[in-house]
């Protein structure tokens, strides 16, 4: 089972959650990411790339391998901080 996702992680849940509210009002999620994101992937505007269940926390995963497509998911928790996740394909195969 692998996937393909775009995120954007902060350390502080109010933050994720108005970067939330931005992007569902129609701001773009790329650049909510390279400009608010601590994940080096920021300069991918979140881009994670194509990886495989169990590469990533067990939180970030569950999402990821379970949750619908192309949709913002989050606030999620992890030792990392509060991730905001788009899910842009699943291969379950």
């Amino acid at each position: 089972m692998k996937a393909s996702a775009r995120h954007i992680l902060v350390t502080d849940e109010e933050l994720c959650q108005e970067i939330k509210k931005s992007i569902e009002s129609g701001v773009d999620f790329s650049a909510m990411a390279a400009k608010h994101s601590v994940c080096p992937s920021k300069s991918r505007g979140g881009e994670l790339g194509v990886f495989r269940r169990g590469m990533m926390v067990r939180e970030f995963d569950d999402v990821v391998f379970t949750r619908s497509l192309k949709i913002v998911h989050g606030p999620i928790k992890t030792t990392f901080g509060f991730h905001l996740i788009e899910i842009m394909d699943r291969d379950v195969s």
